[in-house]
C-alpha cells in the first residue's frame, strides 16, 4: 500500500496514493461513520481547480484527490519523486470500493445520472458482488437544487442505511456536490466521473493500451467531439505549459484559493 500525502500539482493538492491506499483511507471512513471527500482528477479536473480560485478551495478541501489521469501521475512523479508505478482511476476504484464494501457489509448508495443508467448499474453491480448491499439510488435533477431538496436528499441519503455514497455528476458539479454534501451525510462520499456510464454497459472504456500511455482523453474525444473538444484540445496544452513552468521553478501555484461565496447546491 502506498499513500505519501498530498503533493501541490498547478495549486491542488493531489494524493500520491495507489489504488489500495485509496480504498482503505475510503473503507476506514466508512467504517467510522467519518465525512469524507474523495474524486479521482484528470487534467480537466486539475485545470478547473487551477483556473478558479473557489474550485481550487473546495478541491483542497478534499481528503483524497487521487491521479485519475496518467498525466496527473507523471506530474506527481516530475514534480515530487512520487514513484507511483500506476494511476488511480475513479472507474476502477469505484469497483474495488465495491468488492471491499460487500465483504464488510457496507450499504452503498448511487447518486447522479439518468434512473436507465442507474438501473442497469444496480444489476451490473449486483451480479459481480452478490453480497453488496445497494442501499438506495437516486438520479441526478440536472439543475440546481434549492435549500430543502438539499436536505431532503441528504435525509434520504442518511436513513437508506448507507456508508458510502458513489457520485457520478461529472466533473466539476460532482466534486461541488461532494465538497457541500459530505458534512451532511456523514459518510465517505466518492465523486467517480463516468464510471456509472462504464459500468452500466452504456459507455465503452478506452483500450488499456491508450491509458497506459495517457491518450485516454483521445478516445473519449473520438466518442463526444462535440461535448469534449474544448475540454481537451484547449485545457491539455494549457496544463503542459503551466506544469513545465511549476517544474523548472519558473513560477510557484497557490494552493489556498478562495472560500466560495455561495452555495451551488448541485445535484
Amino acid at each position: 500500500m502506498i499513500d505519501k500525502g498530498k503533493k501541490n500539482v498547478l495549486g491542488i493538492n493531489v494524493s500520491a496514493v495507489d489504488y489500495e491506499g485509496a480504498v482503505q483511507a475510503v473503507v476506514e471512513a466508512a467504517r467510522r461513520r467519518k465525512p469524507f471527500k474523495a474524486t479521482a482528477l484528470a487534467v480537466h479536473g486539475i485545470m478547473t481547480g487551477a483556473l478558479d480560485r473557489e474550485q481550487r478551495w473546495r478541491l483542497n478541501a478534499f481528503d483524497l484527490v487521487t491521479p485519475d489521469g496518467q498525466p496527473v501521475r507523471w506530474a506527481l512523479n516530475l514534480l515530487h519523486k512520487s514513484g507511483l508505478n500506476d494511476r488511480v482511476r475513479g472507474p476502477d476504484l469505484m469497483p474495488l470500493v465495491c468488492e471491499r464494501s460487500a465483504r464488510l457489509g457496507l450499504p452503498i448508495y448511487l447518486y447522479g445520472s439518468r434512473p436507465v443508467v442507474l438501473e442497469q448499474l444496480k444489476v451490473r453491480l449486483t451480479e459481480a458482488y452478490p453480497d453488496l448491499i445497494i442501499a438506495g439510488a437516486r438520479p441526478s435533477l440536472f439543475r440546481q437544487s434549492t435549500d430543502q431538496e438539499k436536505k431532503t436528499i441528504a435525509e434520504e441519503i442518511r436513513r437508506s442505511g448507507a456508508r458510502i455514497v458513489f457520485v457520478g455528476l461529472g466533473c466539476p458539479r460532482q466534486e461541488v456536490w461532494v465538497y457541500e454534501y459530505a458534512e451532511l451525510l456523514k459518510m465517505p462520499a466518492i465523486a467517480v466521473g463516468a464510471a456509472f456510464d462504464f459500468h452500466a454497459g452504456l459507455l465503452s472504456e478506452a483500450p488499456r493500451t491508450l491509458g497506459r500511455w495517457g491518450l485516454e482523453w483521445l478516445y473519449r474525444l473520438l466518442q463526444e467531439p462535440k461535448r469534449l473538444w474544448r475540454r481537451y484540445l484547449l485545457l491539455n496544452p494549457a496544463f503542459l505549459a503551466m506544469l513545465a513552468a511549476q517544474s523548472v521553478g519558473l513560477t510557484s501555484f497557490d494552493d489556498r484559493g478562495m472560500e466560495p461565496q455561495n452555495s451551488h447546491n448541485y445535484a
